[in-house]
């Protein structure tokens, strides 16, 4: 990746935070600190990485998403809309009986949205089926998912693993948002889940470890993972809870919260500072 298109990227992606804490405060709820971390990894995948179509959101040969951690559609929401699969507008009526953008991901009313999803677990579950689709039907689309480093405490995620590894799905990329925090607390403390690496090795998965706020060794990770052959391939990437805000990186009491007036604008401060920092570069 060149540097002019990681500035693009890193301007999107800042452009999306913004537009996410916009979503939970106008909202008056919403899981920001965790949409926050895993902002760089979806606006990498939807605007340099997966082959889609905002004017055809159901092409059947297009690349597949699945939001596991469904809880952070303030993010995907906010990448959708920037990357067009529907206006900007429709981002101000987030959990609003009057919109169709849900606090969880919605297949059936919001364009972009390859599946539901809420209950952590089901999420990667899904995907594995939509790989395992890919595989018998002899296409060429790829598979993508993101996870909770919380959400690896679900025993469905191993028997997910599991499947995706005996049935050799080399189409299917997982992503796990390792911020090391949950609505409880720290990981560690809830549920120790690492060595995370370790445990995938063992369920005969490829392992690829990568910082998941550097946009270019974000896409350099995809890049690999789709030219790794006989496994499917996990992205541990390392993420700051809350990443871009001061006051809400690496907070866990930021996990499911809204700002109230007086955090909303010291956040939209720094949010837009980083957007006319990287306009002016």
């Amino acid at each position: 990746m060149d540097m002019k298109e990681q500035k693009a990227l890193a301007l999107t992606a800042a452009k999306a935070r913004s537009l996410a804490m916009d979503e939970v405060y106008t909202a008056g709820a919403g899981h920001i600190g965790g949409s926050l971390s895993i902002t760089d990894v979806l606006t990498t995948l939807y605007f340099r990485v997966m082959k889609v179509d905002p004017k055809n959101p159901k092409a059947p040969d297009r690349d597949r998403f699945v939001l596991s951690k469904g809880h952070t559609t303030p993010a995907l929401y906010a990448v959708l809309a920037l990357r067009g699969f529907f206006s900007e507008e429709e981002l101000k009526l987030f959990r609003s009986i009057k919109g169709h953008l849900s606090g969880h991901p919605d297949m059936v009313h919001v364009p972009g949205v390859d599946m539901s999803t809420g209950s952590l677990g089901q999420g990667i579950s899904a995907a594995v089926g939509m790989a395992l689709a890919g595989k018998l039907d002899k296409k060429d689309y790829r598979v993508y998912a993101a996870l909770g480093d919380g959400e690896i405490e679900e025993g469905q995620v191993w028997e997910a693993a599991m499947a995706a590894a005996k049935y050799h799905l080399d189409n299917l990329c997982a992503v796990v948002d390792v911020n090391g925090l949950q609505i409880d607390g720290s990981t560690a403390d809830v549920m120790p889940s690492e060595p995370l690496d370790q445990k995938f090795a063992a369920f005969n998965w490829n392992v690829i470890k990568v910082d998941g706020h550097d946009l270019a060794a974000i896409a350099a990770a995809f890049e690999a993972a789709a030219a790794h052959k006989g496994q499917p391939t996990v992205i541990l990437a390392k993420t700051t809870k809350g990443k871009g805000v001061s006051f809400m990186e690496n907070d866990a009491g930021w996990h499911g919260k809204a700002p109230n007036d007086e955090q909303y604008a010291k956040a939209h401060e720094e949010l837009a500072a980083r957007i006319a920092e990287l306009e002016v570069e």
